[in-house]
Formats: C-alpha cells, sequence, structure tokens
C-alpha cells in the first residue's frame, strides 16, 4: 500500500492495532475500530489489564 492509498484509507502507517494487529485507523487511533477500542476499554475495566504497584495496607482497604 502507498502512501496516497493509506491517506485515503484513513490508515496510519506501519501502526498496527493493539488488539487485532491490523492496521490502524486514524478515526480510531491507536486501534483499526470502535469495536477494537471498546474491547481495550472491557479488558482495562474487567481487571484484565492491570499496572503494578504497591501493595495497599489492610489499614487502608478499610477506607
Amino acid at each position: 500500500m502507498t502512501n496516497d492509498a493509506a491517506k485515503k484509507e484513513g490508515q496510519t502507517l506501519g501502526k498496527r492495532c493493539p488488539v487485532c494487529q491490523k492496521p490502524a485507523d486514524k478515526a480510531h487511533t491507536p486501534f483499526c475500530s470502535a469495536r477494537c477500542a471498546d474491547v481495550d476499554l472491557h479488558r482495562w475495566l474487567s481487571g484484565r489489564y492491570v499496572i503494578p504497584g504497591k501493595p495497599l495496607s489492610p489499614e487502608r482497604d478499610e477506607e
């Protein structure tokens, strides 16, 4: 695909969707579609993606 063809289709050259690895779309960057953006959001909200950190103390859990 040439640069012109990628621009016409709204794709970002060289970028891939982190969910399905299809070419990313400028309208849904960094994803290829709204569906993949929703899948990623669901993964964050369901706890599948976790950012490691220090464990909370038991006293802090009660607050």
